[in-house]
């Protein structure tokens, strides 16, 4: 199995009907590449989704075109609608062709799904349901959200400058199950008549080793640490899980392994955040921790994720929401989304040249002085969602790297 999970980190492929969805969504869309002849052919399969969504994807996809003409891969695209658009087109946040497409690609790019139009929707026609039903059809089950305070922003942290210089943690979270997936859920009454809302924390003896060793993977090529967080002192599930990454660790004699309770945990990643490596968790202490981890780096606009399962395509997005107060506006910063592009091509494809290539122009981008207003600070220059994409562009078509 740990073999297996090595090599899945590479890729990741049921029939479905639902009424036509519009032309301009169905009909792929295919990029040729110029200036290399290319050797390599994917297709990609792009959710734009709500708010700045389709902003922040439609740059990231001219990033992908141009490395690619760069790097003699041909990519396909094709968009499909999937949350709150997805709603308004279909009645359904994720239809049935959306996740057929994204099954049948190479790799999955997300931009943001959500919105105040559909907060009052009932639960199953909520878009964040639908990124539900994305993870569970996907069968994407590690989250890997890298944290990393690169120094050209370090100043834009909350924390002091000797807190956060030096940052570099990745967040390896179990995504399909859990207490956002167990049963029984649900509402009912309790003997006083009482309303009460009830969910379940499960996880199996097979769910806790996969995404443990996904881990220990993962902690082996960087530094050689993992932190496990759990509530093992209170929680029954946390308790199995301790004692199966615990016997997981003999796989991995190479690996320091630690525990900590998650409530210590949050604690200690605003204290001393400079002692992580990898750290591994559940699925909700994993959304928590993860937010947490990316306010330190200055911005969540900065983030990328990437999901991935035991086969089928990865699942890659940015970790900030839709932000519809800024959306069509030309604020959004794109780089979270240009970054999770690298991953896809790093963790989805196994092309790690071409990764390098759009982490090197981001770095070289920001090097440069170029800033969106979540991360401007005074001596930099201003620039909007295009510009921002249109600047690491240039960095990627840049014959002389000058990123770090």
């Amino acid at each position: 199995m740990a073999a297996s999970v090595q090599l899945n980190l590479r890729s990741f492929k049921a029939p479905f009907n639902l009424k036509p969805i519009a032309k301009q969504f169905s009909r792929p869309g295919r990029i040729r590449c110029a200036a290399t002849t290319p050797t390599k052919r994917y297709s990609i399969t792009l959710l734009p989704g709500d708010g700045i969504g389709p902003e922040v994807i439609s740059v990231a996809k001219n990033v992908l075109k141009l490395v690619g003409s760069l790097e003699g891969i041909e990519f396909s695209f094709q968009e499909m609608p999937m949350g709150g658009a997805a709603l308004d087109l279909t009645g359904v946040p994720l239809p049935e062709e959306t996740l057929s497409a994204a099954q049948r690609a190479d790799a999955v790019l997300l931009g943001a799904i959500g919105g105040y139009k559909w907060d009052k929707n009932e639960k199953l026609l909520k878009p964040e349901t639908g990124l539900l039903q994305l993870r569970e059809g996907l069968k994407v089950f590690a989250n890997l959200r890298p944290a990393t305070v690169l120094p050209q922003l370090v100043d834009s942290s909350t924390l002091k400058k000797d807190v956060a210089e030096g940052v570099d943690l990745i967040v390896v979270r179990e995504l399909t199950g859990g207490i956002y997936f167990g049963k029984p859920r649900g509402f009912g009454t309790n003997e006083k008549g009482e309303d009460i809302g009830f969910n379940t924390e499960v996880y199996s003896t097979h769910e806790i080793d996969r995404i443990a060793r996904v881990a220990f993977e993962i902690a082996r090529k960087r530094r050689g640490q993992l932190c496990s967080v759990d509530k093992a002192n209170v929680l029954e599930a946390s308790m199995l899980w301790r004692k199966r990454v615990t016997a997981i660790a003999s796989e991995y004699p190479d690996v320091e392994l630690s525990h900590m309770y998650v409530d210590n945990a949050t604690m200690q990643l605003v204290r001393y955040p400079k002692q992580f490596d990898t750290i591994v968790t559940n699925n909700i202490f994993g959304d928590i921790l993860s937010d947490e981890a990316s306010m330190i780096t200055g911005s969540i606009g900065m983030l990328p994720s990437a999901s991935l399962g035991e086969s089928g395509p990865g699942l890659f997005e940015p970790i900030h929401g839709s932000a519809p107060d800024i959306a069509g506006q030309d604020k959004a910063n794109p780089l979270a989304t240009i970054l999770s592009a690298a991953m896809l091509l790093k963790y989805g494809l196994g092309e790690a040249n071409a990764a390098n290539r759009i982490e090197n122009a981001v770095l070289d981008t920001l090097n440069r002085g170029f800033r969106t207003g979540d991360i401007y600070s005074t001596g930099n220059k201003l620039v909007g969602c295009k510009e921002m994409g249109e600047e690491v562009l240039k960095s990627v078509d840049s014959p002389v790297p000058t990123a770090i």
